[in-house]
């Protein structure tokens, strides 16, 4: 079980972070194993993704998700069913300047593979910030 926090500055300021973030069209933009994101009502969201397990060959998994979008706090909250309770928020902050932002990612999940979920975590913030820098 854990519970994980990273954070990275985004040369964009934080309105337009949060606008690109809160738009689930984009997460196959910087999540770098999902291969597509469709709101299907509400909160949810059916993904698609492309997996490459230890045990099997690399194949294409489906799933539904939930994000909430957080206005007030510009902040999302995320989620997906299934046995490691995964879920977590982005938070959306002034940087050092008006021109950029500060984006920290809070997640927990039961699954024990820590330096793995690191180097996700990071991962997924620096596709982040090129993804939102690059548009």
């Amino acid at each position: 079980m854990g519970d994980y926090r990273q954070s990275i500055t985004v040369d964009v300021p934080p309105a337009l972070l949060f606008s690109y973030l809160a738009d689930v069209h984009n997460l196959p933009k910087y999540m770098p194993r999902l291969t597509s994101a469709e709101p299907s009502g509400g909160d949810k969201v059916d993904v698609t993704a492309r997996i490459d397990p230890e045990d099997a060959p690399e194949q294409d998994v489906a799933g539904e998700a939930w994000i909430k979008v957080v206005e007030d706090g510009k902040s999302l909250e995320w989620g997906a069913a299934g046995p490691h309770d995964y879920h977590g928020k982005l938070h959306i902050g002034p940087g050092d300047t008006e021109r950029n932002a500060t984006l920290v990612v809070e997640l927990h999940t039961e699954r024990t593979e820590g330096d793995q979920v690191d180097r996700g975590l990071q991962e997924t913030l620096s596709g982040i910030k090129q993804a939102a820098e690059s548009r």
